[in-house]
């Protein structure tokens, strides 16, 4: 079967987070993975791991982790989501995306064996999308020879597919208010399901964060025998630097963390990559040194941080900020990056699952226009819900009806100025793949 009919299948599958009106909600369960991992002869067995969960910063992160590893000369898988443009960007093996052929026959192959899972009875229903692409990607993985695979968890951690690895090492980046109403509606309720990551006896790196989430941090750990990391020291020397390199100090040597990735909240990212890096090599015996952490950061791809894209008469920049914490970051890198003189314009659009209001509050006042725009997911948000957004922040919106439309608004009376294309990774992919000149992708 061809790749494109591996992609419709996929995209035919209804997202974990969205039911309709009478549909029931799904239910997740480690059980039902493991079952299909078991019949595809447990691939995730066949390499180590690392997982990395939390609420901002996972992705960035886990690519910052993979780049060191890759540099250090270790064969490293990477599993990222969602993705910006194509599906194959979240299977990844030394930074290269899986080929269209390999991603469509471990599709099939996955497919065939849930198939006759179902069919037995031995799993309750079919795979989740994400479930789907988990497998997939172990599978790869193995497949690959990869000497270590780095996991982003999709959603909380407890139940998440990805959980289903023995990790090496469990990161857990810094938590807030995310999916509510699956993951419980508090801090402690969240961390508490982010933690499920952890192993008796393991090993969790993190950075000191919001009260609750250490407080339950550190219960889970004690109660689990948990060797505690803090990647604190790896931190810039002067706490309020937000721009240029900065030097630490690691493996017995100072190191030069000159990252990619803009923005004062990427120091927190990068220093639990480098926390972890450190503790692959000194626990587990990795060859990894101070040089390769340093090549690894500086080589880092990871788009749509704070991505900036030059083009006559204007300048582009764009962000997956797609929650409010997600959205205070990004409002500080840009205070950092523009000169406020001149004139600057929001593309946004989010999902309706998201604070739209609170966010609005935390970004219009910034811009001296903002225009809306829907996406293609089923979880959209709707149009009259981010108009009262922005009349609430007091912020002239213009409602239109495409991204390339928007683009093309926000390119014209901004000769000279800023745009910011940011809310939703939907939205940031497709106006990115519009801005690069590229084909619609998958």
């Amino acid at each position: 079967m061809s790749y494109q009919a591996a992609i419709e299948q996929l995209n035919a599958m209804v997202p974990e987070l969205y039911t309709g009106a009478g549909e029931p909600r799904r239910r997740f369960s480690l059980d039902e993975i493991g079952i299909l991992l078991s019949a595809l002869g447990h691939p995730q067995r066949r390499f180590p791991s690392v997982l990395i969960a939390g609420t901002n910063g996972k992705g960035s992160t886990a690519a910052t982790l993979a780049s060191i590893l890759t540099a250090s000369g270790v064969r490293t898988g990477l599993y990222t989501s969602p993705h910006l443009a194509r599906v194959n960007e979240r299977i990844r093996v030394d930074g290269a995306e899986i080929a269209d052929e390999a991603f469509a026959r471990l599709y099939f192959s996955v497919h065939d064996a849930a198939q006759k899972l179902t069919l037995d009875g031995r799993l309750a229903q079919l795979p989740s999308f994400f479930e789907v692409l988990t497998a997939q990607a172990l599978s790869y993985f193995a497949e690959a020879g990869v000497q270590i695979a780095v996991l982003e968890v999709g959603m909380g951690g407890r139940l998440d597919a990805t959980n289903i690895v023995d990790p090496l090492l469990s990161v857990i980046t810094d938590i807030s208010l995310e999916h509510t109403e699956w993951l419980g509606p508090t801090i402690t309720a969240i961390t508490r399901e982010k933690a499920g990551i952890l192993r008796r006896g393991g090993t969790m790196i993190t950075l000191p964060q919001h009260p609750e989430a250490n407080q339950v941090l550190a219960e889970v750990a004690a109660d689990l025998g948990v060797c505690r990391v803090s990647a604190s020291p790896y931190m810039p020397p002067v706490p309020a630097q937000t721009m240029g390199a900065y030097r630490v100090e690691a493996l017995g040597g100072e190191l030069c963390v000159d990252s990619p990735l803009s923005g004062a909240h990427q120091h927190r990212n990068v220093a639990l990559a480098i926390a972890a890096a450190v503790e692959l090599a000194a626990t587990h015996g990795f060859p990894i040194t101070a040089e390769s952490i340093a090549a690894g950061i500086r080589q880092t791809r990871w788009p749509a941080r704070l991505e900036r894209m030059q083009r006559p008469g204007v300048e582009w920049i764009l962000d997956v900020a797609h929650n409010p914490a997600g959205a205070w970051a990004l409002r500080a890198g840009l205070r950092a990056l523009w000169d406020e003189t001149r004139p600057r314009t929001l593309v946004f659009s989010c999902l309706r699952d998201k604070p739209v209001e609170e966010m609005g509050r935390i970004l219009f006042p910034l811009f001296d226009q903002v225009i809306l725009v829907p996406i293609h997911s089923a979880r959209a948000a709707a149009m009259h819900d981010m108009q009262a957004a922005a009349q609430a922040a007091g912020v002239p919106a213009i409602a239109v009806d495409s991204v390339s439309q928007a683009l093309e608004l926000a390119g014209q009376p901004a000769q000279g100025g800023v745009v910011v294309i940011s809310g939703s990774v939907y939205l940031v992919g497709e106006a990115r793949t519009l801005l690069l000149g590229e084909g619609t992708g998958q």
